[in-house]
Formats: structure tokens, sequence, C-alpha cells
């Protein structure tokens, strides 16, 4: 089979490899579409995980299953079904703990383009596909399905880290589609205020579309002091971080009321250290919570999201602004989530309908 593979660091191109081998729990799926993610901008031109060698990129689509294992229960060749950027071992004692997206150690539960060959393949592998899979409900387009995969999983954790509650004055900082998907689930949550931080236009008015009240350019100044103008000097009950770099937690920390709470799913792809300033915290004992997480996998989290999609609660068509059609757009598309051009929040490639 063909797959677009990270070569090396700064490189990556077509390769062949073996279709893959489908084990009693497993399935062996080809995809229906894919999604280009910032983390494999990370993965590939930062090294942010290491060296990687011919390995297939990708961990955002939606599929067609092709095989499944003897023990395989609910899911037959033909079926279309979402599949998570996160699929955990769900026997592990981690997943049994609560922390399933660490099964086998932390971040293991991210197999696709990590340690293991991802979804920019004709087919590709899913391991435990009963815990894993889900199926593609009929009023859900295969583009949105993409978005299923990680943006709307990776925003809601946010909020869920975040624990926003009714009524809470909300900072968001990043709006890209993780951020635009940690406004929408923070509206849902019943936040009464959302401050995003973003500057693009497109991205402004998606944000302003799933909830968000009030904007901040940090270009403007920094981010906390802003924030405290706009709230009597106050701060935010929650902050989510789905954008910027390793002194964001400066600001996040600063914009922040005693015994609130910060969210964190940004990925830190560079650097040893983060920065939180120490008065700001309390002097460590501020009850400022700081919370990071990888989103949780699995087919329970996917069911119950794509029922906000087909009930008509979450709107994800805002976030497909570049739709291709055609594995030779796979590296077209790469590129463009690379350089952001202002018009984009997430490029999408079509392989079936």
């Amino acid at each position: 089979m063909k797959g677009y593979a990270m070569l090396k660091i700064g490189s990556s191109g077509w390769i062949e490899k073996e279709r893959p081998a489908c084990g009693p729990l497993d399935a062996v799926c080809r995809p229906l579409a894919v999604a280009i993610c910032t983390s494999d901008i990370h993965t590939l031109w930062e090294g942010a995980i290491g060296e990687r060698h011919n390995m297939i990129l990708g961990h955002e689509g939606c599929a067609e299953v092709v095989e499944v294992g003897e023990l395989v229960k609910d899911f037959k060749p033909g079926d279309r079904v979402l599949v998570p950027a996160i699929t955990p071992d769900w026997n592990s004692l981690e997943a049994q703990a609560g922390y399933s997206m660490h099964s086998g150690g932390m971040l293991a539960g991210w197999k696709f383009s990590n340690f293991k060959d991802g979804v920019f393949a004709e087919y590709f592998h899913v391991n435990d596909a009963d815990g894993n899979l889900a199926l593609l409900p009929d009023n859900i387009s295969t583009v949105d399905a993409c978005m299923l995969s990680d943006m709307v999983p990776t925003g809601f954790h946010g909020v869920e880290l975040a624990d926003v509650q009714f009524g809470d004055t909300v900072l968001v900082i990043g709006i890209g589609p993780v951020g635009l998907m940690s406004v929408a689930g923070a509206a849902l949550r019943g936040a009464s205020r959302i401050i995003a931080v973003g500057t693009r236009p497109v991205c402004v008015e998606a944000a302003r579309k799933y909830g968000a009240t009030d904007f901040i350019s940090y270009k403007n100044g920094p981010i906390a002091r802003q924030v405290l103008d706009m709230t009597s000097g106050k701060g935010v009950d929650c902050v989510v971080i789905a954008g910027g770099d390793n002194d964001t937690f400066i600001e996040a920390v600063e914009a922040l009321k005693p015994g609130g709470k910060i969210g964190n799913v940004n990925y830190l792809g560079s650097g040893d250290t983060i920065s939180i300033p120490r008065v700001a915290w309390g002097v460590g004992m501020g009850h400022k919570q700081i919370n990071g997480g990888l989103m949780p996998g699995g087919r329970l989290r996917l069911e119950k999201l794509a029922s906000l999609v087909s009930a008509g609660r979450l709107d994800l068509s805002p976030l497909s602004t570049h739709v291709f059609d055609g594995w030779q757009h796979i590296e077209e598309a790469l590129y463009l989530m690379r350089d952001k051009p202002r018009d984009l929040i997430k490029p999408v490639v079509k392989l079936a309908d």
C-alpha cells in the first residue's frame, strides 16, 4: 500500500509499505477523508516527539472498515466509522484507573503517527476495534467527521480540565480549531462570558458564532493585563490554553482568580520547562490549579460527541475552510497547515464519498 510518511525530521514523502495485519480484536480500515493537525507539523518539522523514519503520518479521519478480527462483535466490513486520534488499550491498568489515554505509558494511547503508522495511507490499523471505533451517523459528512477525531474531543477536554461551570467567565487562549471547540464547549457548559484570544479574522468570526463574547489580541499587550482591565481587576474563573508557547502559562496564571482552574490542551513542541509566576500563583498557595491532559479517546466519547452534531447542537462546518479531493493533495494540505494563511482554520482531504 501507499502512505504519506515522515522520512526523517524535516522530510516527508510517499512510501510503499505492507498492508497492516488485523489482530483478533482489531480492524483494518481505508480512509474516507483525513485532516491535517498542527501536531503533524510539530512532529515532522520540529521533531517534537523525536526522530521518526518512514512513519506514516496522520491521526485525524473517518473510514470504511475493510477487515475485522474474529473477536470483534460490533463492526463488520463495509461499516463507515468515526476514528479517534487516541486509541487506548482498554484492558490496561491505566484505563482501569481512569486514564485510558496513557494506557501503556504516558501519552501511549496516542498511537497513530507517534509510534505506529497513521491514517494517511490506503489502509490503516485500529487496535481494540469495539472499544475505539464508532459508527458514522448518516447525517454527518465525512469532512465534519474528521473534526470528531481530535479537534472536538481535544477542545472539549480543555473545558473539562478547566472545570467550567454555569455562569463562569472563561478565557480561551488560542482560537485555532481546538480553541474554537473550547469556546463551543464552554458555551455548552453554561459560561456566561467567554473571552477569546486570537487575531485572524476567520477565527474571530467563527469564535463569535460559537459563543465568544469578547476578544483580545496579544499584539495589544500582555493578555493578563487586558483581561484584568476587562474584569475590573477580578480575573476569570477558568482558563483554557489551546495555543501559545511555554510562557503562556504566565499569562494564564496572572489572569486567573484564586481558586480558578487552568485546562491546558496545547501541544508544547519545544523547550525544557514552562514558567509559572511565583507571586501571581499566590507564592505557591493561591489555589490556582493547572491541569494538562491528552484528550480521552474511545468509542463512548465519540458516540456522545457525534450525537451533539447529529442533533444540531454543534455545527462543525466553520472549521473546514479548505477541502480537497484526492490523495494528490495531502502534501499541499500539510504545507498549508504549516504555513497557516490568514483564511485557514483546517484543511481536509476527501478520498471517497
